[in-house]
């Protein structure tokens, strides 16, 4: 055995049977990213004049979305493992499972569970709702929620799901530089070109996930169960046929006319719109 299976060995080699170790792994993951949450406020605060300026609000949602773009990098990477290069996953995508698969499921479960508190808590405090983004989570927790009761479930399905977070990364960029007045620069332009273009990969990738699902029915349902295979199917429905379609023309639009969604809709010309004391100011310091 060579050192890099020594190493692989120590990090993913868990019994994934025992409910202990899989409840450990989704807190360890919930308290993973609360600390990417933390950190991204404690940095921001440091070295962005915008976030300082931002109400509460709007910096939560900042750090929300630097907690997702992280989280986004570890669902490419898993997700294309998978899809591309893992043989075990490549001879069989139904019943399949690898070490490394469960500790980035489990780890997922708690990012979700995190987003789920963080969403209906900011939903409280700040009285807004979002129907979509409420609906995106519980259906992704719902689905990775599923391995822990199951620990014969296969795993390529549920790393397709991580892999549509293909788009988080560049949803992050696009939004932040929004924010600090960047939004005329080039940089802003290819990132959204690239996020445009993650989002129709998305929807391919979705087809892909309706592919494996509809060609291995009855092995799927039978892997699943009826209960998870229906909330699975549940989410992918709604990921096909309404999110991305809506993510990917509100994307598209924001190309043509840069304008922060979440907030009011604010236009966003030469700076990033923002009130201090009642008036509004433009800026483009970081």
């Amino acid at each position: 055995m060579g050192q890099e299976d020594v190493g692989s060995r120590s990090i993913f080699s868990w019994d994934y049977v025992l409910w202990e170790v899989r409840l450990k792994l989704v807190v360890a993951g919930f308290f993973i990213y609360l600390g990417v949450f933390f950190f991204s406020h404690y940095l921001s605060s440091i070295i962005c004049i915008t976030y300082r300026a931002l109400p509460a609000k709007e910096k939560v949602f900042w750090n929300l979305t630097a907690t997702r773009g992280v989280f986004g990098v570890q669902s490419c990477v898993a997700g294309l493992w998978a899809l591309l290069l893992d043989p075990v996953f490549q001879a069989d995508k139904v019943f399949s499972q690898q070490d490394w698969s469960w500790f980035t499921c489990l780890i997922a479960s708690g990012f979700f569970l995190l987003e789920n508190v963080a969403v209906h808590l900011s939903n409280v405090v700040f009285r807004t709702f979002d129907l979509f983004l409420v609906v995106h989570h519980l259906l992704a927790f719902g689905s990775l929620f599923c391995l822990m009761t199951s620990v014969q479930s296969g795993h390529y399905i549920p790393l397709m799901g991580m892999l549509l977070e293909m788009s988080t990364p560049f949803t992050c960029i696009s939004w932040m530089l929004l924010k600090v007045g960047w939004a005329k620069t080039f940089f802003w332009k290819a990132n959204q070109w690239v996020m445009i273009h993650m989002f129709h990969c998305r929807m391919i990738l979705s087809y892909h996930i309706w592919w494996v699902c509809i060609s291995n029915w009855n092995a799927v349902q039978e892997n699943l169960g009826h209960l998870r295979f229906a909330i699975i199917l549940t989410g992918l429905s709604a990921v096909t046929i309404v999110l991305n379609p809506y993510w990917t023309y509100k994307k598209t639009k924001q190309l043509v006319c840069p304008i922060d969604w979440n907030f009011n809709d604010r236009p966003m010309k030469n700076g990033s719109s923002q009130k201090l004391n009642g008036k509004p100011v433009q800026t483009k310091e970081l």
